[in-house]
């Protein structure tokens, strides 16, 4: 697993691993949970978006029909 560094304020670290140590973690194991949980959120905004995109799709499409005609012919400039 990679490592990261950050730079956090001496008072913020310590009041975090104090509520660490309540909550019977570390302040690692809080920063990975709480980096995995930003991580999560923005897989899921971005499913629901792309379900969205397909709701209106399937709402805004219509049955055009069998094709009868081949793409060349649309160019075609006689």
């Amino acid at each position: 697993m990679p490592n990261i560094t950050l730079s956090v304020e001496k008072e913020v670290i310590k009041k975090v691993r104090k509520i660490a140590i309540d909550k019977d973690t570390t302040l690692t194991a809080m920063v990975r949970d709480f980096l995995r949980s930003v991580a999560d959120r923005d897989m899921q905004e971005k499913e629901r978006s792309v379900q969205k995109l397909l709701e209106t799709f399937m709402r805004c499409s219509r049955d055009m029909g069998k094709r009868t005609w081949k793409r060349e012919e649309l160019y075609d400039r006689q």
